[in-house]
């Protein structure tokens, strides 16, 4: 069968005060030309479908209009999870319903264990979901990360697993060791967010959603397909594109991708501000691109980015590359200052930064003697 993988929409996503609707409308219409043309057994969406809980009116039309489109008037099955983004109870509304047409959308866990199965393929929909959430499913006490709950998820799916047919797991998730980006929600701190990409092995394609790079990891089987398009200038670099999937009986597969074309890129561009204006350089540009900008110039400069928005209407971040390396200087400054206190000064600016009360002669006697005590500890050692 073939199907495509896609992920990370984000409809109603707000990039530096800019509503991306409009881009976003114009990128889904590619993707239901692609859709129409290529005639998929089926469509995969790997969550964060919008971009918060509560989207905007706009984004909940656009996704109605796209989404009826290729299930209804193009009769192509979807399958779709929710995502870190997305409210799984709004997006699941009416979802019961939709599977007489085909129209898999999964935003509960518990819904997860049993498969989707057409044209000899088995897919489990796994969404989003906290760590604590499946400890209380699953009533084990022992899942306290997103890669136990993983794995646990896992282990229950394996326990019915047909293993003489393909099985396809799509989830949304951040797998160890994948490279992210500024517009990227944080899952959790400490690394506590990642899962093993071998906690997969059972499946033979993992689609995955969350990380907005279709090379964020390079793994014969678990793949991301990227989001829809570029929502920060840290993906400046990327090419968004959707994934073109063909898998036979045994659980063998082709990728292809095909890329999506912006109605605007997000680039950055450098140089002195004259250089930017001059008109034998800004000829050879798109102006209206979705802009970052670094100067060049030092010194004092008049209101730039009105003079750079009068032939680049849409720059949305502008910086001096020198203030860029003063800003640098200092914090490399201020980190050796903090290697040249002792601890109890270290433990005095983190209780300063973290707590509105005064660290009184009280607390750091009190504190000396703790640190004294393991210094000595750690002496007898």
């Amino acid at each position: 069968m073939k199907f495509i993988h896609t992920a990370d929409w984000h409809l109603g996503k707000l990039v530096h005060g800019l509503y991306m609707t409009e881009d976003q409308r114009f990128m889904l219409a590619q993707f239901m030309e692609l859709v129409e043309k290529e005639k998929p057994d089926a469509v995969i969406i790997a969550g964060d479908l919008y971009d918060r809980s509560i989207p905007p009116t706009d984004a909940v039309n656009l996704l109605d209009e796209v989404l009826y489109f290729i299930n209804v008037e193009l009769n192509t099955p979807i399958l779709a999870i929710s995502g870190n983004h997305d409210s799984a109870e709004r997006l699941s509304f009416g979802s019961s319903w939709y599977q007489k047409n085909r129209f898999y959308l999964n935003g509960k866990i518990e819904n997860s264990f049993i498969p989707i199965s057409f044209s000899g393929v088995n897919f489990y929909l796994v969404p989003y979901c906290e760590p604590v959430v499946v400890r209380k499913l699953l009533a084990d006490d022992t899942i306290l990360n997103h890669h136990d709950a993983m794995k646990a998820i896992i282990g229950k799916i394996e326990s019915n697993l047909n293993v003489n047919e393909p099985n396809v797991f799509i989830g949304h998730s951040f797998v160890l060791g994948g490279k992210t980006t500024d517009s990227e929600r944080i899952l959790s701190v400490g690394g506590s967010g990642c899962v093993g990409a071998e906690l997969f092995a059972p499946f033979s394609y993992t689609a995955l959603g969350h990380l907005h790079s279709p090379d964020a990891i390079h793994h014969p089987t678990v793949k991301y397909s990227g989001s829809l398009m570029k929502y920060s200038f840290s993906e400046a670099n990327q090419k968004k594109s959707v994934s073109i999937i063909e898998i036979d009986e045994k659980g063998n597969f082709t990728q292809n991708y095909q890329t999506l074309m912006p109605k605007r890129d997000m680039r950055e561009l450098e140089g002195h501000l004259e250089e930017l204006l001059d008109v034998s350089y800004y000829q050879q540009q798109k102006v209206d691109d979705y802009l970052k900008i670094t100067l060049l110039d030092e010194g004092a400069i008049l209101d730039p980015i009105q003079k750079l928005r009068q032939v680049y209407p849409n720059v949305l971040h502008l910086e001096r590359k020198i203030e860029n390396k003063d800003r640098k200087e200092k914090s490399i400054l201020q980190v050796q200052k903090e290697v040249q206190k002792n601890e109890l000064e270290l433990f005095a600016s983190f209780y300063e930064e973290m707590t509105t009360a005064d660290f009184t002669q009280e607390k750091q006697e009190w504190m000396t003697s703790v640190i004294n005590q393991v210094l000595r500890e750690e002496g007898a050692k």
